[in-house]
């Protein structure tokens, strides 16, 4: 491990805190140090308050603060006298030092102070830095981690044995700490936890985290208790059947939908594949707050129900009548078919379970070289699973996005309506697949929750191709918006070609029929039941001359969505359309349009833009807000209907 400290870069960082915030940040960059908000760092500084008083701070990460891209602002100001006080009592429930901690804060819009915040102020070091260090966790997780630690490091370190995070942790770290440290001292290591270094400056305990774990790795190598690629090559195929099927009886299972990502490179299908996979991948995790994330044990196969039945006997075994249990789902599943499979509330979610776990099988394979992986007993791991301050969380509660789990894909995203109605549903919670012939569509959001594809409609083994990809994102389809359509010059019938009328049928029309066809069976697996909105036209109920192709394309259109209404009722499936009209930011309307339509019906552009009942302009945005609309519980007692939203058009009224 190389130390990524650079005098040019931290000169630009003017202060102790703004080191802090720099040392923290190289910390974060290596995701075999942490990961996803894991591990955490202080700075105590002392600071003149607003009456002239010195006083002793403790600058410690927050809560939902992440290593990688924390700012000053994501660091807790504590007092540190009170800190010390509370570190000598005998008794501190977690609750109680949540209240504690919060109200000696020195800033009242701070993030909630660590868990640890008690132990990093019991160091008598100005700066510390704890991690998760893949290395030092794959040694401490086997049977003789504490002797492969003393052999490592000597005296340089104090080793810490396991016991919760919190404040016993605190309290032991004090006490220990306090007897053993020497002048050699310059970290420490907590069984099946982690590492601490600490020193005078940011630069100094930042390289002592990294001197500490390139001893670890280097131990590592000399054992022969590396990380070996595999040569695995992941056959092809097509599996959005079954994990759309998986997905289901998860869901049903943990009584809200989720998210799935599928991982079948080498790595992991190597480990879904490995003979001993039933014994070590069923320790536990590397270390006990991965559960909060990943579950006590993956899901080895498909057998949901047996997982849930053996978690709900867990919870039984060690639950006290207290505790609310948590959903029985597995977050992790080990299939020699599929992989890995990771599970979530949001693709975000399924994301860092995925990044954990992925650490978590170098852990496993590293522990299992040096004579055996051996995680925390069940007991403990299922202390920390049911935390008082995670039960906290849990009583407390809060409204959920409306398509919070759910997975919608629109055509025609890159632009106008698709991409206003990417938007809004992305504000509502679901994850979104977007698909367009234009390559922007793939740029279009760089966030765990958007898949953007570049496809043409048209193609049926395009359209295949886009769905295998969407569910191997996240698992299946619950929302489809039919947006995808050209809007071809004005011709009248007389001059029409065939050729014209075919290039508008087959976008408008016959890729609709693909992809409902295509999709179909995904909807039919939706959670909460499948709903589709076809973008249609004013010009269904209300054609006008000209647009002869267009209108009869949509009226086609809006024809199949009225038969799918009366065939998929029974699949719980709704179906319905919105008429827009006179959207003008829209790809299809360029100014050649705009002017040559205005003048057919004797208008200048902007009469014609606002050419309505109500005089208003309608935008891509007030389409797509009515789509969202749609697919949510307002309307899901209504299928088979058409919506104008046009500002009120005379004859179509």
């Amino acid at each position: 491990m190389q130390s990524l400290w650079n005098d040019e870069e931290a000169a630009q960082y003017s202060g102790d805190l703004a080191l802090r915030v720099y040392t923290s940040r190289l910390l974060g960059r290596d995701p075999s140090l942490v990961l996803h908000g894991g591990g955490n760092t202080s700075v105590k500084i002392r600071e003149t308050n607003l009456v002239g008083e010195s006083e002793d701070i403790l600058y410690v990460k927050g809560s939902g603060w992440d290593l990688a891209t924390i700012e000053a602002a994501g660091f807790s100001p504590v007092r540190m006298p009170h800190l010390l006080k509370l570190a000598k009592l005998e008794v501190l429930s977690d609750p109680q030092m949540a209240n504690e901690l919060k109200t000696q804060m020195t800033r009242a819009d701070a993030p909630a102070p660590s868990v640890e915040t008690i132990l990093h102020a019991t160091l008598p070091y100005k700066y510390v830095d704890h991690t998760h260090a893949d290395a030092v966790v794959a040694m401490t997780n086997t049977a003789n981690g504490k002797e492969r630690i003393e052999e490592i490091y000597g005296d340089r370190v104090v080793i810490i044995p396991y016991i919760m995070p919190g404040f016993d942790l605190a309290r032991l770290c004090a006490r220990e700490f306090a007897a053993a440290a020497t002048e050699k001292t310059i970290g420490m290591v907590l069984m099946n936890h982690g590492i601490f270094s600490f020193g005078e400056t940011a630069q100094e305990s930042y390289e002592r985290m990294i001197a500490l774990v390139s001893l670890a790795e280097d131990y590592l190598v000399r054992q022969g208790a590396t990380v070996e690629t595999s040569e695995i090559e992941p056959e092809e195929g097509t599996f959005r059947d079954e994990l759309a099927q998986l997905r289901q009886e998860l869901s049903q299972a943990a009584g809200f939908p989720v998210i799935l990502t599928r991982d079948r490179a080498p790595k992991t299908l190597a480990f879904a594949r490995r003979d001993d996979i039933a014994t070590i991948s069923q320790q536990g995790p590397a270390t006990p707050d991965h559960v909060l994330r990943t579950k006590r044990i993956p899901l080895l196969g498909r057998d949901v129900a047996d997982y849930c039945q053996a978690y709900q006997d867990y919870f039984k075994a060690h639950a006290t009548p207290d505790l609310t249990q948590l959903d029985p789902i597995p977050r992790v599943i080990l299939d020699a078919e599929l992989g890995m499979v990771t599970v979530g509330k949001t693709a975000k979610d399924a994301k860092i379970v995925a990044d954990i776990y992925c650490h978590t099988i170098d852990i496993i394979d590293r522990a299992t070289k040096l004579g055996g992986y051996k995680a925390l007993s069940p007991k403990e791991i299922f202390a920390v699973e049911y935390w008082d301050l995670e039960q906290a969380k849990l009583r407390k509660g809060g409204k959920s996005p409306m398509f919070l789990g759910e997975i919608a894909l629109v055509t025609g995203a890159a632009s106008g309506i698709g991409k206003a109605c990417v938007a809004s549903l992305l504000e509502r919670g679901a994850a979104v697949v977007g698909l367009d012939i234009n390559p922007a569509i793939e740029t279009l959001y760089q966030r765990a929750d958007y898949c953007g594809i570049c496809c043409d409609v048209t193609e049926e083994s395009a359209i295949e191709q886009a769905l295998e990809t969407a569910v191997q994102r996240f698992g299946g389809i619950d929302i489809l918006i039919l947006n995808a359509g050209i809007f071809p010059p004005a011709r009248a019938i007389a001059e029409l070609s065939l050729e014209e009328w075919h290039k508008v049928t087959q976008i408008n029309l016959d890729a609709n029929l693909i992809l409902m066809r295509q999709c179909y069976p995904l909807l039919k697996l939706a959670p909460k039941g499948g709903k589709v909105v076809a973008i249609g036209s004013k010009n269904v109920p209300a054609p006008g001359p000209g647009v002869a192709a267009y209108s009869a394309s949509k009226a086609a259109f809006n024809q199949l969505m009225r038969v799918a209404a009366l065939e998929w009722g029974k699949d719980n499936i709704r179906l319905n359309s919105v008429h827009p009209n006179a959207v003008f930011d829209t790809g299809i309307w360029t100014e050649e349009v705009l002017e040559k339509r205005a003048q057919h019906y004797g208008l200048t552009v902007a009469e014609y833009k606002t050419n309505n009942v109500l005089k208003v302009e309608i935008t891509s945005a007030s389409v797509a807000e009515l789509v969202a609309e749609l697919c949510g519980p307002l309307f899901g007692c209504t299928t088979g209907a058409q919506i104008p939203i046009d500002g009120g058009n005379e004859r179509v009224i």
